[in-house]
């Protein structure tokens, strides 16, 4: 480093410690002399660099000289903390937790190497009158992530690491004895090690070599790497879940219920490997009928602080791409010792309720069981015996399915929304190539599996609720929906009339009422997944919480998430805390569970991200094949450079860039969800079927480029 870049650092530390002095000091006004005996400086040499920082200061309006040589701030929070939000253009916004504060602009060059997603401090500039604020970054106090997932560039003497990630715009440098055997073009995961101040790019090392850039294997575990998904679990885990015994003793038997002797079974998809979930079935003397939902007691297998719990707890959730599941427990666990499997005894944490031909609760038990299942039944088959009425259990399923019906029914009756997603699926081939797409359906079957499920879960919820009153409530961990923003709701509505569907804004249950009348009118007609993407963007995100409140989008007035604890951490939560109440235990601290769910909720996110971002790779992978092929589509949304179309046949989406649309100069009409020409005025909404053609496809940035075909 030059003499002249290290005085420079000097004094950039020492500026940020002046006016630190004068923050911390209320503002009061100080001289050089004084704010140097603040800060326990005597040599002569450094009190006169005080002086100049100080009148630089006023010269820049941070400081104002209030008498001569006493200065005092312009405006107090001159530094403020907050998350980098990079733009494409290299410059950022930092975003505070502090809603009344307006995004502070940083230029590129006075980012400081701080990277998208990084927790900074800003030194916030005097605002000039009109002027958006503005600021540089002063300090990195939190990275937010130093790996990631790139292709290995390789000359004789050095090599460059290019990042997958488009907001890291820095390429990183690794020297040759930390390549870790990466070749030259190979997708690898890279780890920042150092980023000297003047330097130019970060220096790194090579941490694993996913393997050859296209395959199916590297690309799958190159979107988990991406978002911070362990690949394996470590070996004291695997080690730990082998060592679990899976003999279940009698003395653990006797301190459950047993419900071997009563008729249970599981419907799952076809290609499940772990069961959580079974339903029972046994009809009353009295004319009612006992369901119970038994879901797989993991909290007896994971030990609370244990390495098995550790890691179920940083994962939060197993994650599914388009061609695996990434568990959260190791498969001994989730696909066997867990797994309800029939004809084998498993143990159950299980909620047990007695209902009548109107499906109201007349009584309700919640405990561990043993069960026995007696049969594994495909969503498929259990959909043929609804339909023919034939086939094994068709007394039960089909009590099932009756109650079932009457428990939807007075769910959206109540206020519920239902929004039927249409779930895009691919046929691979044995090497993971998508050679078809088709779209999942959503029969009976998934509905009555459903319905149970969210009964178990609003049951659990409000037994806990209302465990305790005024102060002493319980600490439970719940699933919390908030209702939409009106503004955002309204921009929905006033879309949605444009296709002729009234949405009502007055009241909750009449928003619910009017969007659950779109949802069924829409279906099967081609503005259906626009309208119901649309809608789901308009609602408030679902997140775990130890915070009583209801879930808006299922008109419950509890919930929780306590049927899936084999592939979420949060059910294991609500499965330890439902024991211990049962057992008459104190309430927990609140403030340790809101921290576990705050990771929770954050992982969930993750891990929809890389699912979504799997889903993105197969559909480019797919139209590779397409380059040239014409399709009708329907628009999907609308930005400044282009807007993007989702193939009625397949739903792939991608992008027609208004640069490629050579009849006039389009640009963005925010409010109306439209891209208009300025000369002859052609409009495309949001919404419209258009004719397109696949121009490109980059399986590396997962974009699909398509152009207008023009009438």
């Amino acid at each position: 480093m030059s003499k002249k870049s290290a005085n420079n650092s000097i004094k950039q530390v020492l500026t940020q410690l002046v006016l630190d002095v004068f923050e911390q000091n209320g503002n009061q006004s100080l001289n050089y002399k004084q704010v140097s005996a603040k800060l326990n400086i005597r040599e002569p040499e450094s009190k006169a660099v005080i002086l100049e920082i100080l009148k630089d200061e006023a010269f820049k309006q941070t400081l104002k000289e209030v008498s001569p040589g006493s200065f005092k701030l312009i405006e107090l929070k001159t530094f403020i903390e907050g998350k980098v939000d990079l733009t494409n253009d290299g410059s950022a916004f930092i975003i505070t937790d502090d809603e009344s504060e307006t995004d502070i602009f940083v230029a590129p060059r006075k980012l400081r190497n701080a990277l998208n997603g990084d927790w900074v401090k800003v030194y916030v500039y005097a605002k000039s009158k009109g002027k958006r604020k503005e600021g540089e970054v002063i300090e990195i106090i939190k990275r937010h992530k130093m790996e990631f997932t790139g292709i290995v560039k390789l000359s004789e003497r050095f090599a460059f690491f290019i990042p997958d990630d488009r907001k890291m715009m820095h390429d990183i440098f690794i020297p040759l004895p930390d390549l870790n055997g990466a070749r030259n073009g190979e997708k690898a995961v890279a780890e920042i090690t150092d980023w000297p101040p003047e330097a130019k790019n970060p220096i790194g090392r090579i941490k694993h070599v996913l393997g050859k850039q296209g395959e199916n294997d590297t690309e799958m575990n190159a979107i988990l790497a991406e978002y911070g998904f362990p690949l394996s679990f470590p070996k004291e885990v695997e080690h730990e879940a082998n060592h679990i015994s899976e003999t279940i003793n009698e003395a653990e038997i006797a301190k459950r219920r047993d419900f071997r002797p009563v008729t249970t079974f599981t419907i799952d998809p076809f290609d499940a490997k772990d069961f959580d979930d079974a339903l029972s079935v046994r009809y009353l003397d009295n004319g009612n009928y006992e369901i119970g939902v038994h879901i797989a007691d993991v909290s007896h297998y994971i030990i609370p602080d244990s390495a098995l719990d550790k890691e179920a707890y940083e994962r939060a959730t197993s994650v599914y791409l388009v061609d695996r599941v990434i568990p959260m427990l190791p498969e001994r666990l989730s696909n066997g010792l867990c797994s309800l499997r029939p004809n084998e005894d498993k143990l159950c944490f299980s909620a047990v309720f007695e209902l009548d031909e109107q499906a109201h609760i007349i009584d309700q038990w919640f405990g561990k069981t043993i069960i026995h299942s007696n049969r594994r039944f495909t969503y498929e088959e259990v959909q043929t015996v609804i339909e023919t009425q034939e086939g094994d259990y068709v007394k039960e399923i089909n009590l099932l399915n009756k109650l079932a019906y009457v428990l939807r029914e007075r769910k959206f009756k109540n206020g519920a929304i239902s929004f039927e997603t249409t779930e895009v699926k691919f046929k691979l081939d044995d090497g993971g190539k998508p050679i078809g797409v088709y779209v999942k359906e959503r029969k009976d079957a998934h509905k009555l599996i459903e319905d149970f499920m969210l009964l178990a879960n609003r049951k659990v919820a409000e037994y806990v609720a209302k465990l305790g009153t005024g102060k002493h409530k319980y600490t439970f961990v719940y699933r919390e929906h908030d209702s939409p923003k009106t503004e955002t709701l309204q921009s929905f509505a006033q879309f949605a009339a444009r296709f002729g569907y009234k949405i009502s804004t007055k009241s909750d249950k009449d928003i619910a009422r009017s969007l659950n009348f779109l949802m069924e009118d829409v279906e099967g007609k081609k503005e259906q997944n626009v309208l119901t993407q649309l809608a789901i963007r308009s609602m408030a995100k679902a997140v775990y919480t130890t915070k009583k409140t209801s879930h808006y989008g299922l008109a419950f007035d509890y919930y929780t998430h306590f049927t899936s604890p084999i592939r979420r951490y949060p059910d294991v939560m609500v499965h330890r805390l439902l024991q211990h109440y049962l057992q008459h235990g104190q309430s927990v601290n609140a403030e340790h569970y809101e921290v576990l769910c705050l990771h929770c909720s954050q992982m969930e996110k993750k891990a929809a991200d890389a699912e979504r971002a799997s889903v993105k790779y197969k559909q480019a992978e797919y139209l590779k094949e397409q380059v040239g092929n014409i399709f009708t589509g329907i628009i999907s949304g609308v930005t400044e450079w282009g807007m993007y179309v989702e193939i009625v046949d397949n739903k792939c989406e991608g992008m027609i860039r208004l640069r490629d649309i050579s009849d006039d100069f389009y640009t963005l009409d925010e409010k109306n969800y439209a891209i208009i020409g300025q000369r002859k005025k052609k409009t495309y909404r949001l919404g419209d079927e258009v004719r397109i053609k696949v121009k490109n496809v980059d399986l590396t940035k997962k974009q699909i480029d398509f152009t207008l075909v023009q009438d």
